[in-house]
């Protein structure tokens, strides 16, 4: 190969000059590869099966009509939610490359995606992390002999404080001010809540500690790539469904149990009129399928050529749906029992989010016998929940960054002290989420900077680059080259067509029905919704902005400059791997040679062939 006989003589003519020897070359290591498809499939579940699933889709399902919810859910799953996944999974496949190399090769005008999908999964791995703190500081609270939050014999309660068997909303006797031990536990003794933004206050040293833990956990999950991340999700992915079982069967077998079931899906075909239900529908599929971050596409950069995403695709987007409807019987029927035992109606503790995990749910544990191992149980798989959503976040974050400069962060320990980089200025910015102001700050971020708008506008514009600027057909005929046939025509009319009207038109809604964020009775300054859109539309810009940029630099008429623009690149294709390759292997020694003359081409070629 002609390559080959270049750099052979450029040795050799080193070799020859005594004054210039050869330089001594660091491991070159390939970019790796799952060992088994399985690592691929539970890392995915690991990614897409989170918080969401337990604390928010259930919530919604009561919220907006019961049963009648899973039709606006199925329309978006199979419209919005399975067309999007497979995008970018397939996309990952079929570039071998992380979330913003695999857009610069398909279609170079669309890179910004890339760039500002690496924004949001940047926000999203700061944030994040900050409930697996909480979950670690409530964990260590079960080890007492009374739970913390079951009585208001506590340093931290003030005189207002209600036993958390009472309902304390019933007893006109009470002071207007009257707070449960459970909610007072939560605020007082966790978050130290003041009284607004305004207010950051000191740093929680406590939850400071359970965040490094985290983080901690987080780095060594990942710091040796797919090799160490892929082994770890066989324990993180399952290990949460053993828990989910475990207290399904608890919760059915509690009185009041037939109640919180019958709450949870009981049928209100009205609501289907209701345009929020529908809006509802579509956001919960984007934000529980973790697409529009890049994280899929890094993921499934790591498959063999010929795996069958388009499979893969519908049995993990089916698991997701499943694992969320179940999900549900698990929580309802403990909040089913808890209004049983306090005798009031269910949608006075139904509640969504936080507000479920650490108030509701430990309220309705702590009325249980054993309270002290369901709560355990339950935090345990909270923690797993989000503990691998946050590696494989993290995972493909540092992906995407090192496929831009691969002879760099793949050669010795370097993408490792990018992970090490990553974690160290992520934790530092999440110290600000664990102040006595921190609540307020996670809000922000979660309301305005990882769902809603950023997310609806990627899902838009990655359907408009595959379906019309790189072409449906064109990329058919490409996953059939690696699958070995055409998918369904459906796909393909999703992603001209219907994926990006229906995700327009949820962001048409968004933007009309858009409520400033509120907490409780709290209302925030102008200053702070300035701050939460800007990280919204930090990340949403960016696209569109390097679309006007490339179009300013690149030579030629606005003709010519698309055609160049939208032409994909020429080793947009990585040759089939072979199927008996060991990905922890290293180069030969005469690749590592080659390797240390650090020229990203020739290291482009050495890794996917010429």
């Amino acid at each position: 190969m002609e390559p080959e006989s270049i750099l052979e003589k450029k040795l050799m003519k080193d070799d020859q000059n005594p004054n210039n020897p050869p330089p001594k070359s660091p491991k070159c290591h390939k970019r790796g590869q799952w060992a088994s498809k399985t690592e691929f499939l539970l890392a995915v579940v690991g990614e897409i099966i989170g918080l969401g699933n337990v604390w928010r889709f259930p919530y919604l399902c009561f919220k907006n009509g019961g049963g009648v919810f899973l039709v606006p859910y199925v329309l978006f799953l199979f419209t919005c939610g399975i067309p999007t996944f497979f995008l970018e999974v397939s996309l990952g496949q079929l570039t071998g490359q992380g979330g913003i190399t695999c857009w610069r090769k398909i279609c170079p005008l669309f890179e910004g995606l890339g760039y500002g999908s690496i924004v949001l999964m940047l926000y999203t791995v700061m944030y994040y992390i900050v409930i697996l703190a909480w979950a670690f500081l409530y964990l260590f609270s079960t080890f007492n002999d009374v739970l913390p939050w079951a009585s208001c014999n506590n340093t931290w309660n003030t005189e207002d404080c209600v036993d958390y068997r009472l309902d304390y909303s019933s007893h006109v006797s009470l002071s207007q001010n009257a707070t449960s031990s459970v909610e007072e536990f939560w605020q007082r003794r966790v978050l130290g809540l003041s009284g607004g933004i305004e207010e950051m206050g000191a740093v929680r040293w406590d939850l400071a500690g359970c965040l490094l833990l985290s983080w901690i956990i987080c780095y060594f999950c990942t710091w040796k790539g797919v090799k160490s991340s892929g082994k770890v999700v066989y324990f993180t992915a399952t290990f949460p469904y053993v828990m989910m079982i475990a207290l399904l069967i608890r919760g059915v077998t509690l009185p009041g149990a037939t109640d919180g079931i019958r709450f949870y899906l009981s049928p209100d075909p009205t609501r289907l009129a209701d345009p929020q239900v529908w809006m509802d529908a579509g956001s919960q599929i984007l934000f529980s399928y973790a697409v529009c971050t890049g994280c899929l596409a890094s993921l499934g950069s790591y498959n063999k050529y010929n795996n069958n995403c388009y499979r893969d695709a519908f049995g993990l987007c089916l698991l997701n749906s499943v694992t969320s409807f179940v999900a549900g019987f698990a929580i309802f029927s403990i909040l089913g029992f808890m209004s049983y035992e306090l005798g009031v109606d269910i949608s006075t503790v139904a509640e969504s989010g936080p507000g479920l995990a650490f108030i509701a749910y430990p309220r309705a544990i702590a009325l249980m016998p054993f309270p002290q191992l369901w709560a355990a149980f339950f935090f345990i798989m909270i923690i797993f929940l989000g503990l691998d959503s946050e590696f494989v976040y993290l995972e493909g974050l540092v992906t995407s960054i090192s496929d831009m400069y691969p002879s760099f962060f793949y050669a010795g320990h370097r993408r490792k002290l990018l992970l090490l980089l990553a974690c160290a200025v992520s934790f530092l910015i999440g110290l600000s989420m664990v102040t006595e102001g921190g609540l307020y700050v996670f809000q922000l971020f979660d309301y305005y900077a990882c769902s809603g708008i950023p997310l609806i506008s990627f899902a838009i514009l990655e359907s408009v680059c595959i379906g019309w600027a790189y072409g449906a057909d064109s990329y058919y005929n490409n996953i059939k080259d690696m699958i070995g046939y055409r998918p369904s025509l459906y796909m393909k009319y999703c992603w001209r067509f219907i994926t990006p009207c229906v995700s327009f038109g949820i962001l048409l809604f968004s933007l009309v029905k858009f409520t400033p964020l509120r907490y409780n009775t709290y209302s925030y300054p102008g200053w702070s919704y300035a701050l939460g859109l800007f990280l919204a539309l930090s990340s949403v810009l960016i696209a569109p902005l390097w679309i006007l940029y490339r179009l300013a630099v690149t030579p030629g008429t606005l003709r010519q400059r698309l055609k160049v623009l939208t032409t994909p690149a020429d080793d947009l294709f990585r040759p089939k791997l072979e199927e008996n390759v060991d990905s922890e292997t290293y180069l030969s020694s005469k690749d590592n040679e080659l390797c240390a003359l650090n020229t990203e081409e020739k290291c482009s070629w050495l890794f996917w062939g010429e």
